[in-house]
């Protein structure tokens, strides 16, 4: 029998284990084979027709409709403990909601096969089997399949999909690049020169445009740049 404890962790840059999956609109894969060369993103929610996750998912489905994702070169994959007709039955809930179509797969792990490997399954929120749910959890995934964030949010928390897109924009901008984006950055802003990989001199004719904030420190490391 699958266990159902998280079995591994992941740190930034791990690769994600080329796991098999059956998902809710037909298809046999696996993660490598369906993210390998472009950018994904795979989100766990706990349960279907639960009311966190229908704004969840209906969110992503209606940002997925007005190209967010696809002018980012971002795939897509859903993922719960529930089986393929639970999530073709939820679709329709999903749909009517949101105003948007379901166009992307929520994959079938009624086993908690794939959630446990994925580090994926709470400890504390059970379905009335007393088997444990998924979590809020959301990896980003870099061309070669390798975890460039991971947020995981509890079951009573809906995530920020917003925030995700604006990370997706920072990921995708500063790979690399000498370039890192500061706090609440968003598309359009300035953004960080790294300290320690060009002198001023360097970072200056890489960025006419370079701004050095002065600080008490003088140390210098506080670049910006509008040109990226």
């Amino acid at each position: 029998m699958t266990s159902t404890r998280n079995l591994v962790g992941f740190t930034l840059l791990d690769v994600l284990p080329d796991l098999h999956f059956e998902a809710s609109d037909g298809r046999s894969s696996s993660l490598h084979a369906y993210f390998r060369g472009e950018w994904g993103l795979l989100f766990s929610h706990p349960d279907d027709f639960t009311p966190i996750c229908t704004t969840e998912l209906g969110e992503v489905a209606r940002l997925e409709n007005a190209g967010e994702f696809a002018r980012r070169d971002v795939k897509l994959l859903a993922l719960s403990c529930n089986d393929v007709e639970s999530h073709r039955r939820w679709i329709a809930d999903i749909e009517e909601y949101s105003g948007a179509t379901v166009n992307f797969p929520i994959v079938a792990d009624p086993t908690r096969r794939i959630a446990a490997q994925l580090g994926m399954l709470s400890q504390d929120d059970l379905n009335a089997e007393g088997m444990p749910l998924t979590v809020r959890t959301l990896f980003v995934l870099d061309p070669q399949v390798r975890v460039r964030l991971m947020i995981t949010y509890p079951a009573s928390t809906g995530r920020n999909f917003v925030e995700v897109l604006r990370v997706l924009d920072s990921l995708k901008l500063t790979d690399g690049k000498k370039l890192s984006t500061p706090v609440n950055w968003k598309q359009g802003e300035r953004v960080c020169v790294a300290p320690g990989e060009l002198t001023d001199l360097e970072a200056k004719e890489e960025f006419p445009d370079l701004v050095v904030e002065k600080l008490p420190s003088q140390k210098g490391y506080l670049r910006f740049t509008n040109r990226y």
